[in-house]
């Protein structure tokens, strides 16, 4: 049996699976997987220490860390997965990008122009606020935008429990009538993902950097449209160009500028298309 051999006999004995999609997505993953290995030659030592990364980084993964994540993150996959499944068929769309791995459902509901603020720890404050809105420019009244970000010292309330408080820089908006919102908070910085585990090891070997651009997460649903996982990013931060997931896109850049009271303000709007109807069989 020679290498292309072996191939097709892992790839024959998957033919039987009965779920058409397992089958499809398994058979594409061994001819890819055996593809790579002789392609780069791979060695018993490089295949041994390919198995202690994937087993240290499953090992690493707590209730508020998410190992695979960033791993996924800073391969650039999370970003491919994004595009293939919700990337926009109208420009006119904002742009999503990814959810990232400190995501915590639950968020407190928040009135209009409500702080998120809960912990001072020096964060420079801001408002954001614009107008949700349809492909057409018609408003939004009613979407809920599910919003959360670092603090000042870069980490996230999930990633610094007993110091800031859990639902602190996260919270849920309404839209007015007219797709109208208003969130005081603090500008976003930059910060570093987690770099201690062996997702910072292996950025660390390859020459790259482990920070992310500032900005402020999203995710903006509303009946009858497609819900978008978003961010907004600071015109004037450090890393727009190298951001470690790959998750910086120019449509969701924007300026924080200081308001009549001193306030920085970063005015953006947020365009949804409508959802598409799956057809009943």
């Amino acid at each position: 049996m020679d290498e292309q051999e072996l191939t097709d006999e892992v790839v024959a004995r998957l033919a039987g699976t009965p779920d058409p999609r397992v089958r499809e997505v398994m058979t594409s993953l061994v001819a890819h997987l055996h593809a790579f290995a002789r392609d780069v030659r791979l060695t018993d030592g490089e295949w041994l220490a390919g198995l202690r990364f994937l087993t240290e980084t499953g090992q690493t993964c707590t209730d508020t860390r998410q190992e695979f994540i960033l791993l996924s993150d800073t391969l650039g996959l999370s970003s491919l997965v994004d595009l293939v499944n919700h990337g926009a068929s109208d420009a006119a769309a904002t742009e999503p990008t990814i959810l990232g791995p400190f995501y915590v459902p639950g968020s407190p509901s928040r009135e209009f122009g409500a702080s998120m603020v809960e912990y001072d720890d020096g964060g420079e404050p801001a408002v954001l606020r614009g107008r949700v809105l349809t492909i057409d420019g018609a408003p939004v009244g009613g979407a809920l935008i599910d919003t959360w970000q670092n603090a000042a010292s870069g980490f996230y309330a999930v990633q610094q429990p007993g110091v800031q408080p859990a639902t602190n820089l996260r919270g849920r908006f309404l839209t007015r009538a007219d797709g109208s919102y208003e969130i005081r908070t603090v500008r976003p910085t930059p910060y570093p993902i987690p770099a201690d585990g062996p997702v910072g090891r292996l950025l660390e070997q390859t020459g790259r950097h482990p920070w992310r651009a500032a900005h402020v997460h999203a995710i903006v649903s509303a009946a009858g449209f497609a819900t978008v996982t978003t961010h907004i990013f600071d015109r004037a931060s450090d890393y727009l160009d190298s951001d470690t997931v790959f998750g910086v896109k120019e449509s969701l850049i924007r300026d924080f500028t200081p308001g009549q009271d001193g306030v920085l303000v970063c005015e953006h709007d947020i365009v949804l298309e409508r959802a598409v109807l799956e057809r009943a069989d």
